[in-house]
């Protein structure tokens, strides 16, 4: 998606500077953790740098990453310990592209387009197969406003943005898998934790704010909300899973992103800034539009999400590392129908980084 930006009349030398760039990156629709789901980067949704306001024109390219291995089962917010003891816990690998393309139309207002890549693999530890996914995720469209005129607003500003998000995603790859030695392969479908798209569209709503409080010092918080249609995609998880009916198809379901926290230019060494703040991501057991039936892992987890920066000329690179300190496994709508409470798998840490260039409009010169 369409990062934020800053004012070209900043000093990208002086730790104001430095602040107020890194506050601009690419907000992603989230995507929650581990068995829950994990299909974006949703990297460095916080005040991450951009080197001044974009203006009329110019385009900027940004590839993000993200990793995370989860295999933590929770139930609620208790981990179900005995899982890795017996050695039955399962494990999700995720390895996560995004590319983003912003244009800034006018100073106020820039489209960007995001497309996601995925690279996945579950097992069960006390398992013979395992399960593997890759290929490209559900594309999203979005356009994004400052609240105030960037040509003014240079200690703080919010942002608006409004998206649609494309199912351009495969949501019923299959493997062909032996569940045992020697076991005649079956072609069965891969759990929808690794499933590159969910096979429906969504609409986006995204946020984003700061405040200067001081030289080289700054507030932030950012967030997303993807709502879907509701109901499920028709892809089966398999023929046993006939057997309860309000569980056999996949989940289409809303996720969420929120981050606040402080970001603060390090004067000594031009062009670095270091980030830290909360990080709550997950999804929810009720859409806000259509129906909740179906298979679905809702659950969130919180984290705390330190960081860094650094500028070099139209170059940003980033990273941040998100340490979960809390989890919940919520129930779904078919386990409050039902009287049930599955369970998920999450990680201990997310790995964030990303790359950015930035293009001056043609004849503009650098900012």
């Amino acid at each position: 998606m369409s990062p934020c930006m800053l004012v070209k009349s900043l000093s990208v030398t002086t730790p104001l500077g430095v602040a107020l760039m890194m506050f601009l990156v690419p907000a992603k629709p989230a995507r929650a953790q581990g068995c829950i789901v994990a299909r974006s980067s949703g990297g460095l949704e916080g005040p991450e740098t951009q080197g001044g306001y974009l203006q009329p024109g110019d385009w900027q390219l940004s590839i993000g990453y993200r990793h995370q291995f989860s295999y933590k089962h929770y139930v609620g917010d208790v981990e179900q310990t005995y899982r890795v003891q017996e050695g039955t816990q399962v494990m999700n690998k995720i390895n996560l592209e995004d590319i983003d393309l912003t244009y800034q139309a006018t100073n106020r207002f820039s489209v960007g387009l995001s497309i996601p890549i995925l690279f996945a693999s579950r097992r069960k530890n006390d398992a013979y197969d395992t399960f593997h996914s890759s290929g490209l995720g559900d594309s999203t469209l979005m356009a994004q406003g400052w609240v105030f005129n960037p040509r003014h607003a240079r200690r703080s500003n919010i942002q608006i943005g409004f998206g649609v998000q494309f199912p351009t995603g495969k949501d019923n790859v299959t493997n062909n898998v032996a569940t045992a030695p020697g076991a005649t392969p079956q072609n069965m479908v891969v759990d929808y934790s690794i499933q590159p798209g969910q096979g429906a569209y969504g609409m986006v709503f995204q946020w984003l704010a700061f405040r200067d409080i001081r030289d080289g010092t700054m507030l932030y918080t950012n967030g997303d909300y993807l709502a879907t249609q509701g109901g499920d995609n028709g892809v089966l998880r398999s023929q046993s899973a006939l057997s309860q009916p309000l569980t056999a198809y996949n989940a289409i379901q809303d996720q969420y992103l929120a981050e606040a926290g402080v970001a603060h230019a390090i004067s000594k060494i031009p062009g670095l800034t270091i980030t830290f703040g909360p990080r709550l991501e997950g999804v929810p057991a009720y859409n806000l539009i259509g129906d909740d039936i179906g298979f679905r892992r809702p659950g969130f987890a919180v984290s705390a999400e330190p960081g860094f920066v650094y500028t070099r000329g139209r170059n940003i690179f980033q990273f941040t590392v998100a340490k979960a300190f809390y989890r919940d496994r919520t129930k779904s709508a078919p386990d409050q129908i039902l009287g049930t409470h599955g369970d998920a798998a999450f990680a201990d840490y997310v790995w964030l980084a990303s790359y950015t260039y930035r293009l001056p409009k043609r004849g503009s010169g650098e900012h």
